[in-house]
């Protein structure tokens, strides 16, 4: 056997019946030889990392648009805590633990600069609508590689296009992963995001520890005790039915949803966030249309013009921008450059 096959073979001896295997992968869009050192999954996460959707994580909106501050968390930052938590988890319940990082490494691939003000313009703007976890799906099978795609497998793939929640409930059986792996990074996602939100709104002073309701820190009074809270919940109670499905308690479970509406309402819709985003949504409005009108500068970012249509060819490019870059871009187009006098 060579390394891959022990691993596969060390995977059946040790993960939980309901795990997903690599071995048992449904495979990719494009057959591919397996590797000898890496199973199908740990190949996904390689990619995953390797991409350059991935690098532009790091210039790309959390929460507060462009930030100064060297500890405020950018989209990079997110992914790399969601891994972490979804990896934990994954490791506790005997899970998959390679499909479970390269599921969370990939899901926010497709979000645009300037966070949810970003996503919103072209949901508004693109015809037929916008989804980052729908764009993260299209950047793997179709923008990487100069067109080519990352090819990854089923599993990643489901992964990634069914974490998102937005306003709606976190354990969902309508849009629910078809593995577990799945459901973990959707739980460990939303784990990530209302702590660590929370966090950076209090250094940021948009919150102050006097405004946030009580009732949250009955998970723990420290942002590491409130996701160990949340954590532990998670594996108890996926225990607790057998591993049929990711779950949390209702007590906990209440606690999220309302943290997550109280961020909603205090921080990603108020005053202060719309005032900037309005900026924002100007940038990249005004963006869209210039590049609607000179595509062919668009084309110069790609090796072949995209058979889906110039609205589409746009979109990708805007969605793919980071903060940085959208505002680089914004400066040389719309606003006077100095002369350049010898």
């Amino acid at each position: 056997m060579n390394i891959r096959e022990q691993t596969e073979e060390i995977e059946r001896q040790v993960l939980h019946s309901r795990a997903c295997l690599s071995s048992q992968s449904k495979g990719r869009i494009k057959k591919e030889k397996e590797d000898d050192l890496r199973t199908c999954f740990q190949r996904d996460r390689d990619r995953i990392i390797h991409s350059k959707a991935f690098r532009r994580l790091k210039h790309k909106t959390q929460v507060f648009l462009a930030p100064k501050g060297d500890h405020y968390r950018t989209r990079l930052t997110h992914t790399l805590e969601v891994s972490q938590i979804a990896r934990t988890l994954a490791r506790a319940l005997r899970l998959n633990e390679d499909l479970t990082e390269a599921i969370a490494l990939g899901h926010d691939l497709g979000h645009t600069p300037f966070g949810h003000a970003g996503e919103d313009v072209l949901r508004e703007i693109y015809p037929g609508g916008f989804k980052h976890y729908e764009q993260s799906l299209r950047v793997v099978d179709v923008l990487e590689r100069d067109g080519q795609g990352l090819n990854l497998t089923y599993e990643v793939r489901d992964g990634i296009v069914k974490h998102s929640k937005g306003k709606g409930a976190i354990f969902s059986s309508r849009d629910k992963s078809e593995t577990l792996e799945g459901q973990i990074v959707r739980v460990s996602d939303v784990i990530a995001y209302v702590n660590h939100d929370l966090d950076d709104s209090l250094r940021a002073g948009v919150l102050k520890r006097s405004g946030i309701p009580p009732e949250f820190f009955r998970t723990g009074e420290t942002h590491a005790k409130r996701i160990d809270a949340m954590v532990r919940d998670v594996i108890d109670n996926s225990l607790s039915v057998g591993l049929k499905e990711v779950m949390m308690s209702e007590p906990m479970k209440e606690i999220t949803h309302f943290l997550r509406d109280f961020l909603y309402k205090n921080v990603y819709e108020s005053e202060a966030s719309k005032k900037e985003f309005k900026k924002a949504r100007k940038i990249l409005f005004d963006l869209y249309n210039y590049y609607m009108e000179h595509a062919d500068e668009v084309f110069k970012e790609f090796t072949k013009e995209p058979v889906d249509g110039k609205n589409r060819m746009v979109c990708d490019f805007i969605a793919g921008m980071t903060d940085r870059f959208a505002l680089i871009m914004y400066e040389k187009l719309f606003l006077p450059q100095p002369w350049l006098v010898l």
